[in-house]
């Protein structure tokens, strides 16, 4: 998959295992990819989706956190996240939202299948061990699109590896080594009146 990576994602790395700072910063990363999602998903679907990616998004968080902690780099980590909310975009039929073609789904598994298979993280159960006591909010799928998937925001040939595309617009492999002089207080939502341009 090809992920941006800037230093908000290393700010927000470290954000996120701070008291206080990380609920923040997760706050707000929840309602940034809950946004750039919905703004993926068909007109006539989007706000009845917005709850679920919610939760979902939320729960990932901790997907993040554990992937950081088993010592994959950040761009890995971020990955695992988007894979499991791929899965869960094709499960529900919602392909217009999907960054990878279908056809490329068991590949991407395969690559964190330790990971995934720790958790009991499959395709079919995208959050398995992360998945919150309470569940996550339902919504609408729409399976007719399985039958005929478009894939308008999906980059396909990504599937071998993690492919970071810097500021610059360098393409590479691996991601970026986290800058030496890089503050938590860059992370999107420690101030709220700080531009929140993490992406996604």
């Amino acid at each position: 998959m090809k992920l941006r990576q800037n230093v908000k994602h290393f700010a927000a790395k470290q954000a996120l295992t701070l008291p206080v700072v990380g609920e923040k910063v997760n706050d707000r990363l929840v309602g940034l990819h809950t946004n750039v999602f919905a703004d993926k998903a068909d007109p006539d679907h989007a706000d009845e989706r917005r709850a679920h990616l919610d939760d979902f998004f939320d729960a990932t968080m901790d997907t993040y956190v554990a992937a950081l902690e088993a010592g994959y780099p950040e761009a890995e980590a971020r990955e695992i996240t988007h894979v499991q909310a791929n899965f869960d975009f094709y499960n529900h039929g919602w392909t217009e939202m999907m960054e990878f073609p279908g056809d490329e789904l068991q590949d991407h598994y395969d690559r964190y299948a330790e990971f995934f298979d720790r958790h009991g993280i499959t395709i079919s159960d995208p959050l398995g061990a992360f998945e919150p006591a309470d569940g996550i909010a339902e919504a609408p799928s729409t399976p007719e699109r399985l039958d005929d998937p478009e894939h308008p925001h999906a980059e396909g040939g990504f599937a071998d590896d993690v492919y970071v595309e810097t500021e610059d617009g360098e393409v590479i492999v691996g991601g970026q080594d986290e800058p030496d002089d890089v503050s938590p207080t860059e992370a999107p939502g420690v101030d709220d009146d700080a531009e929140n341009a993490a992406g996604d």
